[in-house]
Protein backbone atom coordinates (compact mmCIF):
# COMPACT_ATOMS: atom_id res chain seq x y z
CA UNK A 1 0.00 0.00 0.00
CA UNK A 2 2.82 2.29 0.90
CA UNK A 3 4.36 1.41 -2.74
CA UNK A 4 0.80 2.89 -4.73
CA UNK A 5 0.88 6.06 -2.22
CA UNK A 6 4.64 6.86 -2.94
CA UNK A 7 3.64 6.44 -7.05
CA UNK A 8 0.86 8.60 -6.49
CA UNK A 9 3.02 11.38 -5.20
CA UNK A 10 5.80 10.96 -7.61
CA UNK A 11 3.08 11.39 -10.04
CA UNK A 12 1.70 14.55 -8.22
CA UNK A 13 4.82 15.96 -8.95
CA UNK A 14 5.39 15.26 -11.96
CA UNK A 15 1.71 16.88 -13.19
CA UNK A 16 2.65 19.51 -11.09
CA UNK A 17 5.65 20.16 -13.02
CA UNK A 18 3.88 19.87 -16.35
CA UNK A 19 1.17 22.45 -14.93
CA UNK A 20 3.61 24.86 -13.73
CA UNK A 21 6.03 24.65 -16.41
CA UNK A 22 3.30 25.11 -18.98
CA UNK A 23 1.40 28.27 -17.17
CA UNK A 24 4.89 30.01 -16.75
CA UNK A 25 6.05 29.29 -20.41
CA UNK A 26 2.17 30.22 -21.61
CA UNK A 27 2.23 33.68 -19.42
CA UNK A 28 5.44 34.28 -20.16
CA UNK A 29 5.19 33.74 -23.82
CA UNK A 30 1.92 36.15 -24.21
CA UNK A 31 3.30 39.16 -21.84
CA UNK A 32 6.31 39.09 -23.78
CA UNK A 33 4.28 39.37 -27.33
CA UNK A 34 1.62 42.03 -25.23
CA UNK A 35 5.02 44.15 -24.89
CA UNK A 36 6.48 43.36 -28.21
CA UNK A 37 2.84 44.95 -30.25
CA UNK A 38 3.25 47.42 -27.71
CA UNK A 39 6.90 48.93 -28.23
CA UNK A 40 8.11 47.86 -31.60
CA UNK A 41 7.49 48.99 -34.42
CA UNK A 42 5.85 47.24 -37.25
CA UNK A 43 8.31 45.55 -39.34
CA UNK A 44 11.41 47.52 -38.24
CA UNK A 45 14.29 46.42 -35.71
CA UNK A 46 15.68 47.47 -32.34
CA UNK A 47 19.46 46.55 -31.72
CA UNK A 48 19.66 45.12 -28.19
CA UNK A 49 23.31 43.51 -29.10
CA UNK A 50 24.23 45.26 -32.88
CA UNK A 51 24.59 42.74 -35.00
CA UNK A 52 23.92 39.82 -32.50
CA UNK A 53 20.45 40.39 -30.42
CA UNK A 54 17.76 42.67 -32.30
CA UNK A 55 14.01 42.71 -31.20
CA UNK A 56 12.13 42.73 -34.51
CA UNK A 57 8.01 42.52 -34.74
CA UNK A 58 6.98 40.06 -37.52
CA UNK A 59 3.61 38.47 -37.66
CA UNK A 60 4.56 34.97 -38.74
CA UNK A 61 1.61 32.64 -40.37
CA UNK A 62 3.37 29.47 -40.29
CA UNK A 63 5.32 27.06 -38.26
CA UNK A 64 8.18 27.68 -35.43
CA UNK A 65 11.11 30.09 -37.13
CA UNK A 66 8.82 30.66 -39.95
CA UNK A 67 8.62 27.29 -41.93
CA UNK A 68 5.55 26.97 -44.27
CA UNK A 69 4.05 30.16 -44.31
CA UNK A 70 1.21 28.83 -46.35
CA UNK A 71 -0.68 26.51 -44.61
CA UNK A 72 -1.99 28.49 -41.16
CA UNK A 73 -4.65 26.58 -40.44
CA UNK A 74 -2.80 22.97 -40.31
CA UNK A 75 -0.51 24.63 -37.34
CA UNK A 76 -3.86 25.70 -35.55
CA UNK A 77 -4.76 22.16 -35.79
CA UNK A 78 -1.36 20.74 -34.65
CA UNK A 79 -0.93 22.82 -31.94
CA UNK A 80 -4.47 21.71 -30.61
CA UNK A 81 -3.69 17.80 -30.86
CA UNK A 82 -0.39 18.60 -29.39
CA UNK A 83 -1.65 20.61 -26.51
CA UNK A 84 -4.67 17.71 -25.68
CA UNK A 85 -2.61 14.88 -26.31
CA UNK A 86 0.08 15.72 -23.81
CA UNK A 87 -2.90 16.97 -21.13
CA UNK A 88 -4.37 13.57 -21.80
CA UNK A 89 -1.50 12.28 -20.58
CA UNK A 90 -0.72 14.15 -18.26
CA UNK A 91 -2.16 11.77 -15.00
CA UNK A 92 0.17 9.17 -16.69
CA UNK A 93 3.55 10.83 -15.99
CA UNK A 94 5.53 9.83 -13.03
CA UNK A 95 8.54 11.37 -13.02
CA UNK A 96 9.54 15.27 -12.65
CA UNK A 97 11.86 15.61 -15.52
CA UNK A 98 8.94 14.27 -18.06
CA UNK A 99 6.61 16.77 -16.52
CA UNK A 100 9.03 19.78 -17.09
CA UNK A 101 9.57 18.50 -20.91
CA UNK A 102 5.91 18.14 -21.51
CA UNK A 103 5.19 21.29 -19.82
CA UNK A 104 7.50 23.19 -22.02
CA UNK A 105 6.27 21.87 -25.12
CA UNK A 106 2.35 22.59 -24.13
CA UNK A 107 3.46 26.06 -22.63
CA UNK A 108 4.59 26.68 -26.36
CA UNK A 109 2.05 24.80 -27.92
CA UNK A 110 -0.46 26.97 -26.28
CA UNK A 111 1.03 30.36 -26.13
CA UNK A 112 1.34 29.81 -30.49
CA UNK A 113 -2.24 28.48 -30.27
CA UNK A 114 -3.72 31.48 -28.23
CA UNK A 115 -1.97 33.25 -31.57
CA UNK A 116 -3.46 31.26 -33.98
CA UNK A 117 -7.01 31.73 -32.26
CA UNK A 118 -6.83 35.05 -31.07
CA UNK A 119 -5.38 37.04 -33.39
CA UNK A 120 -5.75 38.50 -37.27
CA UNK A 121 -5.97 38.20 -39.50
CA UNK A 122 -9.07 35.60 -39.02
CA UNK A 123 -9.78 33.06 -35.99
CA UNK A 124 -7.84 29.81 -36.26
CA UNK A 125 -5.71 31.46 -38.64
CA UNK A 126 -3.98 34.14 -36.59
CA UNK A 127 -0.55 35.23 -37.33
CA UNK A 128 1.82 34.04 -34.36
CA UNK A 129 4.08 37.31 -32.90
CA UNK A 130 7.74 36.75 -33.22
CA UNK A 131 10.15 39.12 -31.88
CA UNK A 132 13.68 37.42 -30.94
CA UNK A 133 15.89 38.39 -34.00
CA UNK A 134 19.67 36.60 -33.48
CA UNK A 135 20.15 37.76 -37.90
CA UNK A 136 21.59 33.77 -38.46
CA UNK A 137 18.04 32.15 -37.84
CA UNK A 138 14.06 33.05 -38.16
CA UNK A 139 12.51 35.06 -35.95
CA UNK A 140 11.23 33.76 -33.00
CA UNK A 141 8.98 33.77 -30.08
CA UNK A 142 9.33 32.41 -26.29
CA UNK A 143 6.37 29.76 -27.33
CA UNK A 144 9.20 28.69 -29.92
CA UNK A 145 12.24 28.56 -27.71
CA UNK A 146 9.50 26.55 -24.90
CA UNK A 147 8.77 23.51 -27.65
CA UNK A 148 12.26 23.61 -28.58
CA UNK A 149 13.54 23.11 -24.94
CA UNK A 150 10.78 20.36 -24.13
CA UNK A 151 11.90 18.15 -27.37
CA UNK A 152 15.44 18.43 -26.11
CA UNK A 153 14.25 17.57 -22.75
CA UNK A 154 12.08 14.67 -24.20
CA UNK A 155 15.21 13.52 -25.89
CA UNK A 156 17.58 13.57 -22.83
CA UNK A 157 14.56 11.90 -20.68
CA UNK A 158 14.41 8.72 -23.78
CA UNK A 159 18.13 8.74 -23.81
CA UNK A 160 18.34 7.83 -19.97
CA UNK A 161 14.88 5.96 -19.82
CA UNK A 162 16.87 3.76 -22.61
CA UNK A 163 20.24 3.64 -20.63
CA UNK A 164 18.11 2.87 -17.43
CA UNK A 165 16.75 -0.13 -19.20
CA UNK A 166 19.64 -1.71 -20.08
CA UNK A 167 21.55 -1.57 -16.60
CA UNK A 168 18.31 -3.04 -15.11
CA UNK A 169 18.32 -5.88 -18.38
CA UNK A 170 21.97 -6.47 -17.68
CA UNK A 171 21.49 -6.73 -13.99
CA UNK A 172 18.75 -9.24 -14.72
CA UNK A 173 20.39 -10.76 -16.46
CA UNK A 174 23.62 -10.70 -13.82
CA UNK A 175 20.72 -12.65 -11.14
CA UNK A 176 19.72 -15.26 -13.23
CA UNK A 177 23.32 -16.46 -14.48
CA UNK A 178 24.44 -16.62 -10.77
CA UNK A 179 24.24 -19.92 -8.68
Amino acid sequence: MQTAGRANQISGRAVAALSLTAAAGLITDQVTKAVALATLPEGGTVPVIDGVLHWTLQRNPGAAFSLFTRVPALFTVLAFAISAGIIWYARRVRETGLGFALGFVLGGALGNLADRIFRPPSAFQGHVIDFIDFRVWPTFNIADVCVVTGAALLFLHSVRAERADKRAAAAGDDAAAAP
